[in-house]
Protein backbone atom coordinates (compact mmCIF):
# COMPACT_ATOMS: atom_id res chain seq x y z
CA UNK A 1 0.00 0.00 0.00
CA UNK A 2 2.95 2.34 0.52
CA UNK A 3 4.23 4.57 3.31
CA UNK A 4 3.16 8.08 4.22
CA UNK A 5 5.52 10.66 5.65
CA UNK A 6 5.44 14.02 7.38
CA UNK A 7 8.49 16.33 7.24
CA UNK A 8 8.70 19.25 9.67
CA UNK A 9 10.35 22.56 8.80
CA UNK A 10 10.37 24.57 12.07
CA UNK A 11 11.62 27.90 10.71
CA UNK A 12 9.40 30.99 10.52
CA UNK A 13 10.08 34.56 9.43
CA UNK A 14 7.60 35.66 12.10
CA UNK A 15 5.68 33.92 14.91
CA UNK A 16 1.87 34.03 14.81
CA UNK A 17 0.09 34.79 18.05
CA UNK A 18 -1.96 31.58 18.11
CA UNK A 19 0.62 29.02 16.97
CA UNK A 20 1.88 26.33 19.35
CA UNK A 21 3.61 24.16 16.74
CA UNK A 22 7.35 23.59 17.07
CA UNK A 23 8.83 26.71 15.46
CA UNK A 24 11.72 29.16 15.74
CA UNK A 25 12.63 32.46 14.16
CA UNK A 26 14.53 31.85 10.94
CA UNK A 27 17.25 34.43 11.54
CA UNK A 28 20.61 33.00 12.68
CA UNK A 29 19.31 29.42 12.65
CA UNK A 30 21.46 26.51 11.37
CA UNK A 31 19.13 25.86 8.44
CA UNK A 32 21.60 24.04 6.20
CA UNK A 33 22.72 21.81 9.07
CA UNK A 34 19.07 21.07 9.83
CA UNK A 35 18.40 20.00 6.24
CA UNK A 36 21.43 17.71 6.34
CA UNK A 37 20.14 16.19 9.60
CA UNK A 38 16.72 15.67 8.02
CA UNK A 39 18.36 13.88 5.10
CA UNK A 40 20.39 11.71 7.47
CA UNK A 41 17.27 10.78 9.48
CA UNK A 42 15.51 9.83 6.23
CA UNK A 43 18.45 7.70 5.11
CA UNK A 44 18.31 5.76 8.37
CA UNK A 45 14.57 5.19 7.94
CA UNK A 46 15.19 3.94 4.39
CA UNK A 47 17.90 1.57 5.66
CA UNK A 48 15.54 0.09 8.27
CA UNK A 49 12.38 -0.08 6.17
CA UNK A 50 13.82 -1.01 2.82
CA UNK A 51 12.64 0.26 -0.56
CA UNK A 52 8.95 0.73 0.28
CA UNK A 53 6.94 2.92 -2.12
CA UNK A 54 5.79 6.24 -0.66
CA UNK A 55 2.09 7.01 -1.03
CA UNK A 56 1.66 10.49 0.50
CA UNK A 57 4.02 13.23 1.67
CA UNK A 58 3.27 16.34 3.72
CA UNK A 59 5.87 19.01 4.39
CA UNK A 60 4.65 21.37 7.11
CA UNK A 61 5.89 23.74 9.73
CA UNK A 62 6.73 26.26 10.76
CA UNK A 63 6.99 27.63 7.25
CA UNK A 64 8.50 25.35 4.60
CA UNK A 65 8.70 28.25 2.15
CA UNK A 66 10.91 30.13 4.63
CA UNK A 67 13.64 27.99 3.05
CA UNK A 68 15.41 29.35 -0.01
CA UNK A 69 14.83 27.80 -3.41
CA UNK A 70 18.28 26.19 -3.18
CA UNK A 71 17.54 24.72 0.26
CA UNK A 72 14.22 23.34 -0.98
CA UNK A 73 16.00 21.81 -3.97
CA UNK A 74 18.60 20.19 -1.71
CA UNK A 75 15.88 18.61 0.44
CA UNK A 76 13.63 17.42 -2.37
CA UNK A 77 16.49 16.14 -4.49
CA UNK A 78 17.74 14.08 -1.55
CA UNK A 79 14.25 12.67 -0.94
CA UNK A 80 14.16 11.40 -4.52
CA UNK A 81 17.55 9.79 -4.06
CA UNK A 82 16.55 8.10 -0.79
CA UNK A 83 12.98 6.99 -1.31
CA UNK A 84 10.85 5.23 -3.91
CA UNK A 85 8.68 8.21 -4.96
CA UNK A 86 7.43 7.02 -8.35
CA UNK A 87 4.04 6.04 -6.90
CA UNK A 88 3.33 9.12 -4.75
CA UNK A 89 -0.38 9.92 -4.93
CA UNK A 90 -0.24 13.28 -3.16
CA UNK A 91 2.61 15.54 -2.08
CA UNK A 92 1.60 18.61 -0.10
CA UNK A 93 3.73 21.56 0.97
CA UNK A 94 2.53 24.33 3.28
CA UNK A 95 3.03 27.77 1.79
CA UNK A 96 3.03 31.25 3.30
CA UNK A 97 1.49 33.84 0.94
CA UNK A 98 4.45 36.17 1.57
CA UNK A 99 7.04 33.61 0.48
CA UNK A 100 5.32 31.92 -2.44
CA UNK A 101 7.69 33.30 -5.06
CA UNK A 102 8.24 31.81 -8.48
CA UNK A 103 11.70 30.35 -7.82
CA UNK A 104 10.45 28.26 -4.89
CA UNK A 105 7.26 27.16 -6.64
CA UNK A 106 9.28 26.13 -9.68
CA UNK A 107 11.42 23.87 -7.49
CA UNK A 108 8.39 22.32 -5.80
CA UNK A 109 6.76 21.60 -9.14
CA UNK A 110 9.92 20.21 -10.72
CA UNK A 111 10.40 17.66 -7.93
CA UNK A 112 6.85 16.34 -7.90
CA UNK A 113 4.88 18.38 -5.35
CA UNK A 114 1.21 18.11 -6.34
CA UNK A 115 -0.65 20.12 -3.71
CA UNK A 116 -0.18 23.44 -1.92
CA UNK A 117 -1.72 24.36 1.43
CA UNK A 118 -1.74 28.14 1.82
CA UNK A 119 -2.04 29.68 5.28
CA UNK A 120 -4.60 32.44 4.74
CA UNK A 121 -6.56 32.39 8.06
CA UNK A 122 -8.60 35.50 7.21
CA UNK A 123 -8.96 38.15 4.51
CA UNK A 124 -9.69 40.98 6.97
CA UNK A 125 -6.56 43.18 7.31
CA UNK A 126 -7.32 44.18 10.90
CA UNK A 127 -7.71 40.54 11.92
CA UNK A 128 -4.51 39.52 10.14
CA UNK A 129 -2.70 42.11 12.25
CA UNK A 130 -4.51 40.95 15.40
CA UNK A 131 -3.29 37.36 14.99
CA UNK A 132 0.26 38.31 14.04
CA UNK A 133 0.16 37.53 10.32
CA UNK A 134 2.22 39.74 8.01
CA UNK A 135 0.64 38.97 4.64
CA UNK A 136 -2.17 40.96 3.03
CA UNK A 137 -5.33 39.77 1.24
CA UNK A 138 -3.71 40.87 -2.02
CA UNK A 139 -0.69 38.65 -1.42
CA UNK A 140 -3.01 35.63 -1.11
CA UNK A 141 -4.46 36.33 -4.55
CA UNK A 142 -0.98 36.82 -5.96
CA UNK A 143 0.27 33.58 -4.40
CA UNK A 144 -2.57 31.56 -5.90
CA UNK A 145 -2.14 33.17 -9.30
CA UNK A 146 1.59 32.47 -9.22
CA UNK A 147 0.98 28.88 -8.15
CA UNK A 148 -1.38 28.32 -11.06
CA UNK A 149 1.13 29.87 -13.44
CA UNK A 150 3.61 27.20 -12.35
CA UNK A 151 1.11 24.43 -12.97
CA UNK A 152 -0.44 23.79 -9.55
CA UNK A 153 -4.10 22.84 -9.83
CA UNK A 154 -4.65 21.41 -6.34
CA UNK A 155 -4.68 24.31 -3.90
CA UNK A 156 -6.02 24.35 -0.36
CA UNK A 157 -6.40 27.35 1.92
CA UNK A 158 -6.57 27.43 5.72
CA UNK A 159 -9.14 29.68 7.37
CA UNK A 160 -9.76 30.33 11.07
CA UNK A 161 -12.95 31.10 12.94
CA UNK A 162 -13.47 32.37 16.45
CA UNK A 163 -10.61 34.86 16.21
CA UNK A 164 -10.43 37.84 18.59
CA UNK A 165 -12.79 40.59 17.40
CA UNK A 166 -13.92 38.45 14.44
CA UNK A 167 -17.51 38.95 13.33
CA UNK A 168 -19.68 36.54 11.36
CA UNK A 169 -19.49 39.03 8.50
CA UNK A 170 -15.68 38.83 8.51
CA UNK A 171 -15.71 35.06 8.29
CA UNK A 172 -18.41 35.09 5.62
CA UNK A 173 -16.26 37.39 3.52
CA UNK A 174 -13.24 35.13 4.00
CA UNK A 175 -15.14 32.08 2.79
CA UNK A 176 -16.54 34.03 -0.17
CA UNK A 177 -13.10 35.27 -1.20
CA UNK A 178 -11.54 31.82 -0.90
CA UNK A 179 -14.27 30.31 -3.05
CA UNK A 180 -14.02 33.15 -5.56
CA UNK A 181 -10.35 32.29 -6.00
CA UNK A 182 -11.43 28.85 -7.18
CA UNK A 183 -9.47 26.80 -4.66
CA UNK A 184 -10.12 23.07 -4.59
CA UNK A 185 -10.06 22.68 -0.82
CA UNK A 186 -10.70 24.65 2.38
CA UNK A 187 -9.59 23.72 5.90
CA UNK A 188 -11.32 25.81 8.56
CA UNK A 189 -10.32 25.56 12.21
CA UNK A 190 -11.71 27.16 15.34
CA UNK A 191 -9.14 29.06 17.37
CA UNK A 192 -7.81 27.19 20.39
CA UNK A 193 -5.92 29.06 23.07
CA UNK A 194 -2.77 27.00 23.54
CA UNK A 195 -0.06 27.39 26.15
CA UNK A 196 3.23 29.03 25.18
CA UNK A 197 1.53 31.40 22.73
CA UNK A 198 1.00 35.16 22.72
CA UNK A 199 -2.76 34.60 22.88
CA UNK A 200 -2.42 32.39 25.96
CA UNK A 201 -0.61 35.14 27.83
CA UNK A 202 -3.16 37.75 26.74
CA UNK A 203 -6.06 35.49 27.64
CA UNK A 204 -4.60 34.83 31.10
CA UNK A 205 -4.38 38.60 31.65
CA UNK A 206 -7.96 39.17 30.44
CA UNK A 207 -6.73 41.06 27.38
CA UNK A 208 -8.22 38.83 24.68
CA UNK A 209 -11.68 39.60 23.31
CA UNK A 210 -13.07 36.36 21.90
CA UNK A 211 -16.42 35.97 20.11
CA UNK A 212 -19.22 34.26 22.07
CA UNK A 213 -19.87 30.58 21.37
CA UNK A 214 -23.01 31.32 19.36
CA UNK A 215 -20.92 33.43 16.97
CA UNK A 216 -18.54 30.52 16.40
CA UNK A 217 -21.51 28.24 15.72
CA UNK A 218 -22.95 30.73 13.24
CA UNK A 219 -19.59 30.89 11.42
CA UNK A 220 -19.38 27.11 11.20
CA UNK A 221 -22.97 26.79 9.94
CA UNK A 222 -22.30 29.44 7.33
CA UNK A 223 -19.15 27.62 6.23
CA UNK A 224 -21.05 24.37 5.66
CA UNK A 225 -23.74 26.11 3.60
CA UNK A 226 -21.39 28.17 1.43
CA UNK A 227 -18.98 25.33 0.66
CA UNK A 228 -21.82 23.00 -0.26
CA UNK A 229 -23.30 25.59 -2.61
CA UNK A 230 -19.87 25.93 -4.25
CA UNK A 231 -19.53 22.18 -4.83
CA UNK A 232 -17.15 21.39 -1.96
CA UNK A 233 -18.05 18.36 0.11
CA UNK A 234 -17.48 18.25 3.86
CA UNK A 235 -15.52 15.02 4.27
CA UNK A 236 -14.15 15.73 7.77
CA UNK A 237 -15.19 17.99 10.63
CA UNK A 238 -12.97 20.88 9.48
CA UNK A 239 -12.22 19.99 5.86
CA UNK A 240 -14.09 20.63 2.63
CA UNK A 241 -12.97 19.60 -0.84
CA UNK A 242 -14.16 19.32 -4.38
CA UNK A 243 -14.70 15.69 -5.48
CA UNK A 244 -11.30 14.02 -5.84
CA UNK A 245 -9.47 16.77 -3.93
CA UNK A 246 -9.84 15.44 -0.38
CA UNK A 247 -6.49 15.43 1.44
CA UNK A 248 -5.20 11.88 1.07
CA UNK A 249 -2.42 12.46 3.56
CA UNK A 250 -4.71 13.72 6.32
CA UNK A 251 -6.98 10.75 5.71
CA UNK A 252 -4.03 8.61 6.79
CA UNK A 253 -4.34 10.17 10.26
CA UNK A 254 -8.13 9.83 10.44
CA UNK A 255 -7.97 6.23 9.23
CA UNK A 256 -5.50 5.54 12.07
CA UNK A 257 -2.83 4.34 9.64
CA UNK A 258 0.90 4.45 10.29
CA UNK A 259 3.26 7.12 8.93
CA UNK A 260 6.82 8.37 9.30
CA UNK A 261 7.62 11.67 10.99
CA UNK A 262 10.89 13.44 10.20
CA UNK A 263 12.36 16.58 11.74
CA UNK A 264 12.45 18.45 15.03
CA UNK A 265 9.25 17.91 16.98
CA UNK A 266 7.73 15.69 14.29
CA UNK A 267 5.41 12.88 15.33
CA UNK A 268 5.15 9.47 13.70
CA UNK A 269 3.44 6.11 14.08
CA UNK A 270 5.45 3.03 13.12
CA UNK A 271 4.95 -0.67 13.91
CA UNK A 272 2.44 0.13 16.62
CA UNK A 273 4.61 2.78 18.28
CA UNK A 274 3.69 6.45 18.37
CA UNK A 275 6.73 8.69 18.75
CA UNK A 276 7.74 12.33 18.91
CA UNK A 277 11.13 13.69 17.94
CA UNK A 278 13.24 16.07 20.00
CA UNK A 279 11.90 19.64 19.76
CA UNK A 280 14.89 22.05 19.97
CA UNK A 281 16.51 22.41 16.55
CA UNK A 282 20.12 22.15 17.67
CA UNK A 283 19.43 19.19 19.97
CA UNK A 284 17.69 17.43 17.09
CA UNK A 285 20.68 18.09 14.82
CA UNK A 286 23.12 16.89 17.51
CA UNK A 287 21.18 13.67 18.05
CA UNK A 288 21.02 12.80 14.36
CA UNK A 289 24.63 13.67 13.59
CA UNK A 290 25.82 11.58 16.55
CA UNK A 291 24.10 8.57 15.03
CA UNK A 292 21.19 8.41 17.48
CA UNK A 293 17.48 8.25 16.73
CA UNK A 294 16.21 11.76 17.60
CA UNK A 295 13.35 10.49 19.77
CA UNK A 296 11.96 12.52 22.64
CA UNK A 297 9.38 9.89 23.59
CA UNK A 298 7.84 6.66 22.35
CA UNK A 299 4.54 4.99 23.21
CA UNK A 300 3.67 1.42 22.36
CA UNK A 301 -0.04 1.61 21.54
CA UNK A 302 -1.96 -1.19 23.32
CA UNK A 303 -4.55 -3.03 21.26
CA UNK A 304 -7.40 -1.62 23.35
CA UNK A 305 -6.17 1.92 22.69
CA UNK A 306 -5.80 1.22 18.97
CA UNK A 307 -9.39 -0.02 18.76
CA UNK A 308 -10.70 3.07 20.56
CA UNK A 309 -8.60 5.36 18.37
CA UNK A 310 -10.03 3.75 15.25
CA UNK A 311 -13.51 4.78 16.37
CA UNK A 312 -13.00 8.35 17.52
CA UNK A 313 -10.58 9.21 14.72
CA UNK A 314 -12.92 7.61 12.19
CA UNK A 315 -15.80 9.67 13.51
CA UNK A 316 -13.94 12.81 12.44
CA UNK A 317 -14.70 11.80 8.86
CA UNK A 318 -18.13 12.76 7.59
CA UNK A 319 -18.73 9.21 6.40
CA UNK A 320 -17.90 7.98 9.88
CA UNK A 321 -16.84 4.46 10.80
CA UNK A 322 -17.61 1.72 8.30
CA UNK A 323 -18.90 -1.26 10.26
CA UNK A 324 -17.78 -3.98 7.85
CA UNK A 325 -14.25 -2.57 7.67
CA UNK A 326 -14.08 -2.37 11.48
CA UNK A 327 -15.24 -5.98 11.85
CA UNK A 328 -12.78 -7.12 9.20
CA UNK A 329 -9.86 -5.40 10.96
CA UNK A 330 -10.65 -6.43 14.53
CA UNK A 331 -12.70 -9.61 14.13
CA UNK A 332 -15.62 -8.28 16.18
CA UNK A 333 -18.68 -6.15 15.47
CA UNK A 334 -18.53 -2.46 16.40
CA UNK A 335 -21.78 -2.78 18.35
CA UNK A 336 -20.42 -5.70 20.37
CA UNK A 337 -17.64 -3.54 21.81
CA UNK A 338 -19.35 -0.17 21.98
CA UNK A 339 -23.09 -0.86 22.12
CA UNK A 340 -23.74 1.22 25.25
CA UNK A 341 -21.58 4.11 24.05
CA UNK A 342 -23.31 4.18 20.66
CA UNK A 343 -26.76 4.24 22.29
CA UNK A 344 -25.66 7.04 24.63
CA UNK A 345 -24.35 9.05 21.68
CA UNK A 346 -27.61 8.57 19.81
CA UNK A 347 -29.63 9.51 22.88
CA UNK A 348 -27.68 12.75 23.21
CA UNK A 349 -28.10 13.53 19.52
CA UNK A 350 -24.36 13.25 18.78
CA UNK A 351 -24.38 10.04 16.71
CA UNK A 352 -26.51 8.53 13.98
CA UNK A 353 -26.36 4.94 12.82
CA UNK A 354 -27.23 3.09 9.65
CA UNK A 355 -26.79 -0.54 8.74
CA UNK A 356 -23.40 0.28 7.22
CA UNK A 357 -21.99 3.17 9.26
CA UNK A 358 -21.75 5.07 12.52
CA UNK A 359 -21.22 8.79 12.12
CA UNK A 360 -21.68 12.19 13.75
CA UNK A 361 -24.96 14.06 13.44
CA UNK A 362 -25.02 17.73 12.48
CA UNK A 363 -25.01 18.56 16.20
CA UNK A 364 -22.23 16.03 16.68
CA UNK A 365 -20.06 17.93 14.21
CA UNK A 366 -20.27 20.93 16.54
CA UNK A 367 -19.74 18.86 19.68
CA UNK A 368 -17.24 16.38 18.33
CA UNK A 369 -15.16 16.18 21.49
CA UNK A 370 -18.20 15.12 23.49
CA UNK A 371 -18.82 12.29 21.03
CA UNK A 372 -15.17 11.21 20.99
CA UNK A 373 -15.01 11.07 24.78
CA UNK A 374 -17.67 8.35 24.74
CA UNK A 375 -15.10 5.96 23.27
CA UNK A 376 -12.06 6.83 25.38
CA UNK A 377 -10.81 4.39 28.06
CA UNK A 378 -14.04 2.35 28.08
CA UNK A 379 -12.80 -1.10 27.03
CA UNK A 380 -11.51 -3.71 29.50
CA UNK A 381 -9.76 -7.07 29.34
CA UNK A 382 -13.03 -8.87 28.73
CA UNK A 383 -13.61 -6.69 25.67
CA UNK A 384 -10.04 -7.24 24.50
CA UNK A 385 -10.60 -10.99 24.53
CA UNK A 386 -13.25 -10.50 21.82
CA UNK A 387 -10.80 -8.74 19.47
CA UNK A 388 -9.05 -10.92 16.91
CA UNK A 389 -6.34 -9.33 14.79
Amino acid sequence: MGRSMYIHIPFCEHICHYCDFNKVFLENQPVNAYIEALIQEMKEARRVQGDVPVRTIYIGGGTPTALTALQLRTLLEAMHAIFHLEEVEEWTVEVNPDSADGDKLAVLKAFGVTRLSIGVQTFTPELLSEIGRTHSPTSVTQAIETARAYGFDNISVDLMLGLPKQRVEDFSEAVDQALALGVQHISAYALKIEQKTVFFNRHRKGQLSLPPEETDVAMYDLLKVKTKEAGLSQYEISNFGKPGYESRHNLVYWNNEEYDGFGAGASGYDQGIRYQNINPVQKYIDAVTSGKMPRLREHKVPLIEKVEESVFLGLRKREGVEKVAFARQYGVELETLFGEEIEEGKRRGLLEESEARLRLTEDGLLLGNEAFELFLAVLDDEDLAKVKV
